[in-house]
């Protein structure tokens, strides 16, 4: 095993970490919409601007202490939040909104699946629980949180009710992004805003009653009120994002493919499997070749990557470890380099969005998902996964 006193490690770094402060601060503050000037004078105040040292770049973030609560809802006083979509993100958001104190109100087909989902969690029929339309007309901050191929097609139906003096916003540059594909493009006398969670709904909503919070990117697309910078900023910090950085529609929506396709998601599915299946015919067992691929990667050394980065696991290493990373990593490097660049021109020129939405616009797209993910829960390496899980010490507590 590669790591030493990783539970140690971690201990020390997150005193160390609420401990430290890089912060540089500006100040500065401004009214919403001049129809609304009356309704949040009150805190026409400072407010907290951080620009961090990221690698030697100067970015700017904002924090949950910029907009502590009493602020936002204040804020938002005169406001209806519709949150159109209940899928993870809908769910994640609309749920971490309402329980923040704000009048919020979810959109979804009737008496569909989402609708019947919304109910079990306490939204109300005709009262915080509308159809989309009905949703969509009410919100004066409209949250377009549909699928992206939904988006596409719900577009002409939502249209109408993002009217003048709206705010809408989406979680996602997909949409607006590749408009040609999508046919959805930025109303006039509308601001149009992102607030993208780095993660799951379901994560968001998870980390949000645990007192933590994802980090989110924003971006402002238009800005018709002058305003939509401070208001994406309060909204990102309401759905319970733990610091906002700033991006652009374009910028969110490739990184995040690519992330997806990438080391999130598809290349580290693809380097688990490489790796078992070589120790695997190599005659190591199944339960041998799962821990010295996955479990102690996610159990012991990637805890350490997000501790304090790369080299701190290196450092809490054996030397042997330490040496035959540094040796090989390169290598690794070098072999998937040019398959990364091939994926960003992928998602850039548009081929993984179109395959996207050809894909989850099939009307047998669950079905044939729910083949796909029984596949790998059936493969050897994710069957031995699950015996390894429910022998960690937290699972057999009998």
């Amino acid at each position: 095993m590669a790591s030493r006193s990783a539970s140690r490690t971690i201990a020390r770094v997150a005193a160390s970490a609420a401990r430290s402060s890089l912060a540089t601060r500006t100040m500065g503050a401004a009214p919403r919409f001049a129809a609304r000037a009356s309704a949040v004078s009150s805190f026409q105040q400072t407010r907290g601007l951080k620009t961090l040292n990221f690698g030697g770049s100067q970015e700017k973030v904002y924090e949950r202490s910029d907009w502590p609560k009493q602020k936002f809802l204040d804020y938002f006083k005169n406001d209806t939040i519709a949150v159109l979509g209940y899928g993870p993100q809908g769910h994640g958001q609309g749920l971490n909104l309402r329980d923040n104190g704000l009048n919020v109100i979810v959109g979804v087909r009737k008496d569909g699946r989402s609708w019947k989902k919304a109910v079990a969690e306490g939204w109300v029929p005709g009262k915080n629980l509308f159809t989309i339309e009905e949703a969509a007309d009410k919100g004066s901050i409209v949250l377009n949180l549909l699928s992206d191929a939904a988006q596409r097609d719900l577009w002409p139906t939502v249209k109408p009710f993002i009217t003048p003096g709206k705010t809408l916003y989406f979680s996602h540059g997909f949409a607006i992004t590749y408009k040609e594909q999508t046919h959805v493009e930025a109303p006039a006398g509308v601001d149009v805003v992102l607030c993208a969670p780095k993660g799951s709904g379901t994560t968001l909503r998870t980390l949000f009653l645990e007192g933590k919070g994802l980090n989110s990117s924003i971006a402002v697309f238009q800005d018709v009120s002058g305003k939509a910078h401070e208001r994406v900023q309060a909204l990102g910090v309401a759905i319970g994002s733990g610091y906002l950085y700033e991006t652009t529609f374009a910028k969110e929506v490739y990184s995040d493919l690519f992330g997806e396709r990438g080391v999130l998601m598809g290349a580290i599915n693809g380097l688990f499997r490489a790796q078992y299946d070589v120790l695997r015919a190599q005659g190591h067992s199944p339960s041998e070749a799962f821990n010295e691929t996955v479990e102690e990667a996610t159990q012991s050394l990637y805890p350490l990557i997000g501790a304090k980065g790369m080299d701190w696991m290196y450092a809490n290493c054996s030397v042997t470890a330490q040496r035959g990373a540094l040796d090989w990593h390169q290598k690794f490097y070098d072999a998937s380099l040019p398959v990364f660049k091939d994926l960003y021109e992928s998602v850039k020129n548009g081929t993984e969005s179109q395959r996207a939405l050809d894909k989850n616009s099939q009307a047998d797209y669950r079905e044939s998902l729910e083949v796909e993910l029984e596949e790998i829960r059936q493969s050897e390496i994710w069957r031995a996964g699950e015996t390894v899980r429910s022998l960690r010490p937290e699972n057999n507590k009998d």
